[in-house]
């Protein structure tokens, strides 16, 4: 399910703008699963998802699913990894940085895609296995 019901062509997308969409679906999958885990201040909820969203755990939780992902799943993820990206942040890695991009590019294209269902299944791995 998406929000919004308008066509696009996926292969016009480019794999930035897979990443941009990917990172808040991904974002909203963490944050939906704390907020349903237990009911506590705001600051902690913070706290816990970015223990989820950094590029380094952004990157941890690709090498999960990685093994697991189809040709065409894999192929979204190179391309959001080897864009080009105009900066670098201070918390990460180049390699994890351009790993992260990738895993957000392909829960971005999943999500354009509609496949609700295996983003739920990738993400349940990536949690059952933080556990």
């Amino acid at each position: 399910m998406r929000f919004l019901d308008l066509n696009v062509d996926l292969k016009e997308i480019s794999p930035l703008n897979l990443a941009f969409i990917g990172d808040c679906v991904y974002e909203m999958l963490v944050r939906e699963s704390i907020v349903c885990s237990a009911n506590r201040p705001v600051a902690d909820l913070h706290r816990e998802s970015v223990k989820f969203v950094s590029a380094a755990a952004q990157t941890a939780a690709f090498k999960k699913i990685e093994p697991l992902l189809g040709e065409d799943e894999m192929r979204c993820f190179k391309r959001g990894r080897n864009a080009k990206v105009g900066h670098l942040p201070k918390s990460a890695t180049e390699a994890e940085y351009h790993t992260a991009t990738g895993f957000e590019a392909l829960f971005g294209w999943l999500y354009l895609s509609g496949n609700t269902l295996r983003l739920r299944e990738l993400f349940k791995i990536i949690t059952d296995e933080a556990d």
